[in-house]
């Protein structure tokens, strides 16, 4: 018999935590070929989402995939998210959560087929980091 993978029912459980704690639930996912997220938000081949009931619509969290829709600039956008893509559910107010270690299968299918962002020219400086830290803490 197929044994499957316990990480889809812990990103429910640390999601329902949150939720009962009236936190915000933030994914961070490892982006890859089969990961439809809007590109233009992408740094360093991550991405972070908002995923509360009050920044999405239709969230459905199964054992293969997240899918939701959510708007980006004022436009609607159909994300769908790999459940071995995610590499952490956490609280946006204190960071607590789980994260997990990114697969070998994300990692190497993120370096061989990096995703498409857009190109600045030369002229156009980086864009501003933000004033403060990071905030995450590695739970064990």
């Amino acid at each position: 018999m197929y044994d499957s993978s316990t990480k889809p029912y812990l990103i429910r459980a640390i999601y329902e935590w949150c939720v009962d704690q009236s936190y915000t639930p933030y994914v961070a996912v490892q982006v890859d070929d089969q990961t439809k997220v809007p590109v233009e938000f992408i740094k360093d081949g991550q991405i972070v989402l908002n995923v509360s009931y009050t920044a999405t619509r239709h969230l459905k969290i199964g054992n293969e995939f997240i899918n939701f829709s959510a708007r980006f600039n004022g436009s609607s956008r159909e994300l769908e998210i790999p459940i071995v893509a995610v590499i952490g559910i956490f609280a946006k107010e204190n960071g607590q959560g789980m994260f997990f270690q990114a697969t070998e299968e994300i990692t190497a299918s993120a370096e061989v087929h990096p995703a498409e962002t857009p190109s600045t020219s030369p002229e156009t400086p980086p864009p501003a980091k933000p004033p403060r830290g990071g905030h995450l803490k590695i739970v064990k």
